[in-house]
């Protein structure tokens, strides 16, 4: 009761969009700091897996998964989440594009050597390669909702259709319900916690920021839910996700009047790579990258339009998709993730076949 009537007051004196972009910036900044130091990066992890010797990468990423399952579902345990009330299950969805959008955005992550948030975090430790192609990862994310590409786009997500609901809900679809998707989520955490010990030794830092990442996650479903509970307008529950921002401050930075008010993403995007360059440089990480001989820039290029496409066809990247669904156990979620790697493993096969530089 407390916790509420603080929220409104806060609300009452800032207004909600204040209030999200300020708790968007705050886990941004979390997330940011924590996936730098802790070298968070699912094309790492999926090319660990690829070469049959699951390691470092892997273990973080798959303790960052555990944390935001657990943390997540434990707030839907205790009444401080609804699930059922997100995009990723309330609303229609398309199986097609989870799967095709998923299976496009793993093979460019291959090619640009990053995913949207790898590339964001990547960017702010002066990767100009990396911010390049998170460029053109931006302007491909705004051509898909909204430009040339969106038709395209709205035909593959019509192919396979899903209504919302509890057909979009992997627990009331298994039976499973709250206790069981908090005992699942525990599992994996758990699982997590050894692979990582078995992994990293003496290494606790990089647990700890693994960890951070997976609460990130948690996190924002439970303030949006939070802000929601108490205001009078419509708030959308959300967490993290760096797709919809990307197009959101490119349209920002380019004036246009069509661009949302501020809110969760608004704070979200910057704050991330304040963090990640906060990391740096504490890490004297921090350093100029620019082309090479060895890097290709038609395959950064052409990896960043494939992630850009695909991000808006599932409804997400690998952090958005991938670990803010699937922390809820949405369908179209985990059906995202699991395409994602498997396009990134047949892309990492054809490099392989190719003989170009993984």
């Amino acid at each position: 009761m407390e916790q509420g009537l603080f929220v409104a007051n806060v609300i009452s004196r800032w207004g909600e969009p204040a209030v999200l972009a300020a708790c968007g910036a705050l886990l941004g900044l979390m997330f940011g700091l924590a996936a730098q130091r802790s070298r968070f990066c699912a094309r790492a992890a999926v090319i660990e897996c690829c070469e049959g010797r699951p390691g470092d990468r892997f273990s973080v990423w798959w303790l960052a998964l555990g944390a935001a399952l657990a943390g997540t579902q434990a707030l839907a345990m205790a009444g401080w989440l609804s699930p059922e009330k997100s995009r990723f299950i309330e609303g229609s969805g398309s199986l097609s594009g989870a799967i095709l959008g998923g299976l496009c955005f793993g093979a460019g992550m291959i090619l640009t050597r990053g995913c949207a948030s790898r590339l964001l975090i990547l960017s702010a430790t002066g990767n100009l390669r990396a911010l390049l192609s998170g460029l053109v990862f931006a302007v491909t994310v705004q051509a898909s909702i909204a430009g040339g590409l969106a038709p395209v786009r709205q035909w593959l997500a019509g192919w396979w259709r899903i209504d919302g609901g509890s057909g979009r809900d992997l627990l009331a679809l298994s039976g499973l319900g709250a206790p069981g998707g908090l005992g699942l989520a525990l599992v994996i955490l758990i699982s997590g916690v050894v692979l990582f010990i078995r992994q990293h030794d003496q290494r606790l830092w990089l647990g700890i920021g693994a960890i951070a990442c997976g609460l990130a996650i948690a996190a924002g479903w439970g303030l949006t839910q939070a802000v929601a509970r108490e205001s009078f307008e419509a708030v959308q529950l959300q967490s993290l996700s760096y797709s919809g921002p990307s197009a959101e401050w490119l349209m920002r930075v380019l004036a246009s009047t069509s661009v949302p008010s501020f809110g969760f993403d608004a704070g979200l995007l910057p704050a991330t790579f304040a963090g990640a360059l906060i990391g740096a440089l504490i890490g004297r990480e921090f350093r100029i990258e620019g082309f090479k001989t060895e890097n290709k820039l038609g395959h950064y290029l052409t990896g960043a339009v494939m992630m850009g496409f695909g991000a808006v066809l599932a409804g997400g990247c690998t952090v958005g998709a991938g670990l803010t669904g699937g922390a809820i156990f949405a369908l179209t979620a985990w059906l995202t993730l699991l395409s994602i790697w498997v396009g990134a493993a047949l892309a990492w096969r054809v490099h392989k076949a190719m003989g170009w530089p993984v």
